[in-house]
């Protein structure tokens, strides 16, 4: 009974037992008949969608966008990647066919007179997305769930002008979608049991796990996700190695380094993100003015390979950024990192952003690939001390994962 085993068979239950019976839902009962889907965007996470619930919900499908190439080209992406699916025989010829038949696309969103469910996966700017909701509120039915699957925007805000803000609920799903399990269903203020339940229901027939979460900014995992990697931004703005931050968290095995995981999101869009959540936690949340000028200047490949296949930071990127001189060592970073976590999820649970401790554990594990070993974030963080030294408690009992 070691340390890793315990965290591990805290890790396991939460995953297969709470993830499979998440808290704080309204009975199923309440859940309404999802029979036609729709999508605004044909983007890539549009498209992505589109094909998860062609697949998982075998329902008509409709995507819209601005204009017809486009839409063609969202739609193109789905049969494309229902061929591939054919191809390595995970898909037969006649399920393939009738798959395809349920994708369509639109370039008005009349297309959604008739749907039960309709998803907004366009840019994440809030007026974008009001306008979006707008639109749709004009031609769907009064029972219509609206979802959005915005990342750091108030789901609250974006539901505020309409007739019925009852109907709409945060939807968020991580990139790439097929593979990655966590949902995060987010209940605004005026999100009504039966939306709720019909999100919870869906979720479930697209097999992701789903933890409900309050309508607060960035939710869990980009809200964790942000703060700890301002630390590390931070400890490069004042003038440490960019491959000594980088690397700073690797002793904790995550699956891939702070800088490296922004490239995969793109240093734009978590910029955005980190923009929002400074905006709203100003004394908390660092926003790198360095990584404002690389993004404005489109220097955002922070990491490439020199001639030995290593990975090294990229001279072209630094030519913009401005440092002053407090180096800091990886251990330094790594502490200053996970006690910023420690009173982030802190602050999470007094504002009751999740039902329980466990759910912030459930969705590092899920959403950002947080190692089984550990138990998840909150026992690593009790484990070693730093829960004690920032809150002056621990966030699990005795013997939970430890």
């Amino acid at each position: 009974m070691s340390q890793e085993l315990r965290a591990g068979l805290y890790a396991f239950d939460l995953v297969q037992k709470r993830a499979k019976r998440p808290a704080g839902v309204p009975d199923k009962s309440l859940a309404r008949p999802v029979n036609k889907v729709g999508i605004v965007g044909a983007g890539l996470m549009a498209s992505q969608l589109a094909l998860l619930f062609a697949r998982r919900l075998e329902v008509p499908v409709v995507m819209t966008d601005l204009d017809q190439e486009r839409v063609d080209k969202g739609v193109s992406y789905v049969y494309g990647e229902i061929d591939k699916l054919t191809l390595k025989g995970r898909l037969n010829q006649d399920k393939a066919n009738r798959l395809k038949a349920l994708v369509k696309g639109s370039v008005t969103k009349d297309a959604f007179a008739d749907a039960d469910f309709v998803i907004e996966a366009v840019f994440e700017d809030m007026k974008v997305k009001q306008q979006v909701f707008a639109e749709c509120e004009a031609v769907v039915s009064d029972t219509c769930v609206l979802a959005t699957n915005t990342s750091s925007l108030s789901v609250t805000e974006m539901a505020a002008d309409l007739a019925h803000p009852e109907r709409v609920v945060g939807f968020h799903f991580f990139n790439p979608v097929a593979l990655m399990p966590l949902l995060e269903i987010a209940r605004a203020e005026e999100t009504d049991d039966a939306t709720t339940a019909t999100a919870f229901a869906v979720g479930k027939k697209l097999k992701k796990s789903c933890v409900l979460t309050k309508d607060a900014p960035a939710f869990v995992v980009n809200r964790l996700l942000t703060r700890f990697m301002g630390e590390v931004q931070r400890a490069v703005d004042e003038g440490t190695d960019l491959k000594t931050a980088d690397s700073a968290l690797d002793p904790l095995g995550l699956p891939m380094s702070p800088f490296t995981l922004m490239m995969m999101v793109g240093p734009a869009v978590a910029f955005h993100v980190s923009e929002s959540m400074h905006s709203a936690f100003p004394d908390r949340f660092y926003l790198s003015e360095n990584m404002g000028r690389a993004v404005a200047a489109g220097k955002t490949d922070f990491l490439t390979v020199d001639s030995d296949g290593n990975q090294v930071a990229n001279p072209e990127v630094f030519e913009v950024f401005e440092f002053s001189d407090n180096p800091r060592t990886a251990e330094e970073v790594r502490q200053l990192a996970l006690e910023a976590l420690a009173e982030e999820v802190r602050l999470m649970l007094d504002e009751g952003v999740v039902q329980d401790v466990r759910d912030i554990d459930l969705c590092m594990l899920l959403g950002a690939g947080w190692p089984f070993h550990l138990g998840g974030m909150t026992p690593y963080l009790d484990r070693t001390g730093i829960s004690e030294k920032v809150n002056g408690a621990k966030f699990l009992p005795a013997g939970v994962a430890s």
